[in-house]
């Protein structure tokens, strides 16, 4: 485990210009950067060849493993099998199922040679309502391959007429349907000059990827990823976090490769630093999380990276299971959450459960970025004692900071990290910089010492998702949604604010299933809505302190509603990335919001 002491302090610049704008970056040199990701492969496969590089679970049970050499050379094959197929550089190869080995490969191969990934969130194929995305991108992007783990699971999304008859290469020919190319099939042909030639041509400006935004309020985003960006945050969290230099990092990662975090962060942290990846091919969601469970019973690592609920289920199972909570810790250097802020409840209780084993807790800690900044620009690298602290800037980024009157600062941000286009859409790249070349994030953020930069950054929620009440005052809602979270503990999964021009501020609540049976609570459902009595005096118990704390209307919560149904993947209320997406939710639930501000309804709870 990482001693603190090992941890490099916060040292920032701040400069306030004569117009009120802050400008903040670190006084970290940036260290080497590698030209492009195949550089990292080389190395380490001349270096540590026998080190696992990539592995996932195997039909018998088992983990198939591959280690740096075999990754090399697969990679090579593939690129060269890629080539034959008449592939060349800059043309795009879409990938439509999830996470996996071969998936890794193509990756590898398609950045050696020039040629340009498209992941796509594995719902936009499997889910029928969901599907319209998917042609969208496929449309806008015209890859001249698509794969697929198994053409049979994948057949209605590869027949689709909608995109033409696009060649399908697939690790799983099933019954297909169709012609397909065999993965197997690329791997077996000779490596000529051609792939050493293209490789050679590639470098940091090349477009190694075309990553797509969740499209909450609109179409997908795709943003253009060029391996500068990805090889300059790895150089930039390599001055961070020294110890992933120090030595190889093991994860054991469900997060899906077509987001950024998964996809670039995680995978090429570990590919940069010679590290091992175990694919987790559950999550935690239903059922899913046991087979997490049973992963982390072959495999711990070093790093755990995790979304808030994860680590809420994590906890619980932690807790009950001391031998798994003993592994777990055992070499573990960095906790690490994403996608929202952790309940402070659940931060004390992952440091109680490293202390119960007798060990320093690992550090704690999130970072701020998005698909368009590769991601990470903004990182807590020193230890905190609390949760929702996004850091300082990354060496070589610069943010500007945007107060107003309250100091709560918009956030824009500069670097070579950071995006210069999305893919064919000069109208929304134009409008996403500023006079100075700084990026609009939509995101706010505060100082956590206002006398002290180095203290580093809060995050202060989406200003898209801020809205008026009907009295014209302003609700910060992701504040107000992280102070209920972590105010309803584990009887709630997951909420939305409401209350756009409405008198008072209300919560749709996604309970805990969870908590329910354990406490054995009687439910009705009532049209969407949940009814228990139970559930509902301890939603009161839990909310009242907060409420009597408010400051005003703007940040009091009056009244709640507990949804009978799950967020829908179908619908669109559940991002590619697993996050919420608050302005659909409210729009596929606007009957529900209706509801909630009527007093004579049964199902509201008073607050």
């Amino acid at each position: 485990m990482t001693s603190v002491s090992g941890l490099i302090p916060h040292r920032v610049n701040l400069e306030i210009r004569s117009d009120g704008v802050f400008l903040m970056q670190s006084r970290y040199q940036l260290g080497p950067v590698a030209a492009k990701t195949g550089e990292w492969l080389h190395h380490w496969a001349e270096t540590t060849p026998d080190q696992i590089f990539i592995a996932e679970r195997s039909q018998d049970g088992g983990w198939r493993e591959l280690n740096y050499r075999v990754t090399l050379e697969n990679t090579r094959a593939l690129a060269a099998g890629l080539l034959r197929q008449g592939l060349k550089s800059g043309d795009r190869l879409a990938v439509l199922s999830g996470s996996g080995v071969d998936h890794g490969l193509l990756a590898l191969a398609t950045q050696y040679v020039g040629i340009v990934l498209v992941p796509v969130a594995e719902q936009y194929s499997l889910i029928p309502e969901a599907r319209d995305r998917l042609i969208y991108i496929l449309n806008k992007t015209k890859p001249a391959m698509i794969y697929v783990s198994s053409a049979q699971q994948y057949a209605a999304a590869i027949n689709l007429p909608e995109i033409g008859p696009i060649p399908v290469l697939t690790s799983d020919a099933g019954n297909a349907g169709r012609k397909i190319i065999g993965f197997d099939s690329l791997l077996t042909g000779p490596v000529g000059d051609d792939v050493d030639t293209a490789y050679k041509a590639v470098g940091p400006d090349t477009l190694a990827k075309i990553l797509f935004t969740s499209g909450s309020t609109s179409n997908p985003k795709g943003v253009c990823t060029t391996q500068r960006m990805m090889c300059v945050n790895q150089a930039q969290l390599a001055t961070c976090l020294p110890f992933l230099k120090s030595h190889p990092p093991k994860i054991v990662d469900w997060l899906p490769w077509n987001h950024v975090f998964g996809g670039s962060h995680n995978f090429n942290t570990i590919l940069a630093n010679g590290g091992s990846l175990y694919v987790d091919d559950g999550k935690p969601s239903g059922n899913l999380f046991a087979r997490t469970l049973e992963n982390l019973d072959d495999h711990t690592g070093t790093i755990a990276y995790n979304v808030p609920i994860g680590w809420s289920m994590l906890a619980q199972a932690l807790a009950r299971d001391a031998a798994l909570r003993h592994r777990f810790f055992q070499e573990l250097d960095m906790i690490f959450y994403a996608g929202a802020a952790l309940p402070q409840d659940i931060w004390v209780q992952l440091r109680q459960l490293a202390e119960a084993e007798g060990l320093e807790p690992p550090l704690m800690t999130t970072s701020w970025g998005m698909t368009e900044t590769a991601p990470s620009t903004l990182i807590q690298h020193e230890p905190i004692d609390r949760s929702g602290v996004i850091g300082v800037p990354v060496p070589g980024a610069v943010i500007k900071l945007v107060a107003d009157a309250d100091m709560r600062c918009e956030l824009r941000v500069k670097g070579p990290n950071v995006m210069t286009a999305y893919y064919d859409d000069p109208a929304r790249s134009a409008e996403s910089f500023d006079e100075e070349g700084f990026l609009f994030t939509g995101d706010a953020v505060r100082f956590l010492d206002p006398d002290d930069p180095n203290k580093g950054l809060v995050f202060d929620g989406r200003i898209t998702e801020d809205f008026k009440l009907m009295s014209g005052t302003w609700v910060h809602a992701t504040t107000i949604r992280v102070h209920a979270l972590s105010a309803l503990g584990s009887l709630a999964q997951d909420l939305v604010i409401s209350g756009q021009g409405r008198a008072e501020i209300g919560l749709l609540i996604f309970p805990n299933l969870e908590t329910l049976a354990e406490n054995d609570w009687a439910t009705e459902d009532d049209n969407g809505a949940l009814v228990s009595a139970d559930l509902s005096r301890e939603i009161v118990a839990r909310l009242t302190e907060l409420a009597e704390s408010a400051t005003g209307s703007s940040t009091k919560i009056t009244r709640a509603l507990v949804m009978a149904e799950m967020p829908s993947v179908r619908a669109h209320e559940i991002t590619a990335k697993g996050n919420l997406n608050i302005a659909r939710v409210l729009s596929e639930r606007s009957l529900l919001v209706e509801r909630l501000y009527d007093d004579n309804d049964p199902a509201v709870i008073r607050i």
